[in-house]
């Protein structure tokens, strides 16, 4: 199943000329996931390659205005374009009913459900394959991170232990695939085990929103596919950071390390940078980084397949441009 990640804005609290504020849409088969919505989060939907899906799970991180403010004017288009049966669910940390309550003089009336979901760090939701589990961030009262996290798939099927064991071609083999147990026409009984290899670990993706170093991050990171964590700050700027509660690359590049994950990609990129030297520092004691640009997509393979991969522009309009090129971490981002 095809995993990856839309970078659909990638700056810090203020929009730059090429940086929208934070949003990115995880693809997972055909389920699409926002996690954040800051302005103008539609249009980039609407400029990008994807168009502006019929979403039906939002996740914030906080209730910092660079977060969430894309989500009315969405809301809003939703209801314009006709939508009234398919139900819509919004997660966030406890306050997010005050926030909407706060928003309704400006909603008014939407004609489809809106479901609003508070979440407690642990609080961990069930998905067919997979789950969504929140955990606290250092980054104010009640902010989130999000881990999304695959269920093990089972081990390869061993086509020769199978024709050993008699094992005809068919819905036998099929039924042992999916970890079921089958009775041979002769009586005998073959279980899963015995023609399917070690079970085999689903992919690990862990969105961080904005925080300061946090070993709640790191815990919640180990051995993640991908982690995405912000850097707002450079190192020389340290104090900066901790007065706000955000990272340094460096920092992130630390909790990378200690997570020991695949690859690590900084956003949350402040007008005073451009990307190179976030990549730079962090890549001194990180190197498989990469600072995703707006319209860059990161694919996410399964383990056995190799490390998740930068696709530079891969969600641009494709109208008379240039395939988009695929670049192999370590990235460091352009200007």
């Amino acid at each position: 199943m095809d995993l990856d990640l839309v970078f659909l804005g990638t700056a810090g609290s203020m929009p730059t000329a090429r940086r929208n504020p934070p949003a990115i849409l995880v693809r997972r088969g055909g389920e699409r996931l926002l996690f954040d919505c800051g302005e103008g989060t539609q249009r980039q939907l609407q400029r990008s390659s994807l168009g502006l899906p019929e979403l039906e799970e939002i996740f914030l991180t906080h209730f910092h205005a660079d977060h969430f403010l894309g989500l009315p004017g969405m809301l809003k288009t939703f209801a314009l374009r006709g939508r009234d049966e398919t139900p819509l669910t919004v997660h966030g940390p406890h306050g997010l009913r005050e926030l909407f309550a706060s928003l309704r003089p400006f909603l008014g009336r939407l004609p489809y459900p809106l479901d609003l979901v508070e979440l407690e760090p642990g609080q961990a939701l069930a998905r067919v394959g997979y789950t969504i589990e929140p955990f606290a961030v250092d980054h104010g009262r009640g902010a989130l991170g999000y881990a999304l996290v695959e269920e093990e798939r089972p081990g390869r099927f061993d086509v020769a232990a199978a024709d050993a064991l008699g094992v005809p071609s068919g819905p036998e083999r099929g039924l042992l695939q999916h970890g079921e147990t089958v009775t041979l026409p002769d009586g005998r009984v073959v279980s899963p085990d015995e023609v399917l290899g070690e079970a085999r670990p689903g992919r690990r993706l862990v969105l961080t929103g904005d925080t300061a170093p946090s070993p709640a991050t790191v815990q919640a990171a180990h051995e993640a596919d991908l982690l995405v964590h912000e850097a707002s700050f450079l190192a020389g700027e340290g104090e900066r950071a901790r007065e706000t509660l955000h990272s340094t690359a460096a920092e992130a590049a630390e909790v990378a390390r200690l997570a020991q994950v695949h690859v690590l990609a900084l956003t949350h990129v402040t007008p005073r940078y451009f990307g190179p030297e976030l990549a730079e520092e962090a890549c001194k004691i990180f190197p498989e980084t990469i600072v995703p640009r707006d319209f860059d997509v990161v694919e996410v393979p399964f383990p056995e397949r190799g490390a998740p991969r930068l696709v530079q522009g891969g969600a641009r309009p494709p109208r008379g441009e240039a395939p988009a090129e695929v670049a192999e971490v370590p990235m460091i981002d352009g200007a």
